[in-house]
């Protein structure tokens, strides 16, 4: 299913495979932020993204990528891909 609650659960085992604070990702909020909240590496955003990719078979672009701050932002954006 590629529904928003489906969704979240898929994004934060794709963030969480890349922490360091796993703790922090179980306990993640809608509204936390990947890199400041999360303790993700920026450098682990990459790893991230085509993880994403992959996983939805999309492409997000470079404009996504800059919007993907919080977790609900990474949501929002593949629904919008995988939708379109």
């Amino acid at each position: 299913m590629n529904d928003y609650p489906t969704i979240k659960t898929q994004v934060l085992k794709i963030i969480e495979k890349y922490a360091f604070n796993k703790d922090l990702v179980k306990e993640a909020l809608d509204d936390s932020r990947i890199i400041a909240d999360l303790k993700i590496n920026s450098a682990r955003i990459v790893d991230i993204i085509l993880d994403i990719e992959d996983q939805y078979n999309i492409e997000i672009d470079d404009k996504s990528i800059e919007k993907m701050i919080r977790v609900k932002d990474a949501v929002e954006i593949i629904l919008n891909k995988i939708n379109a």
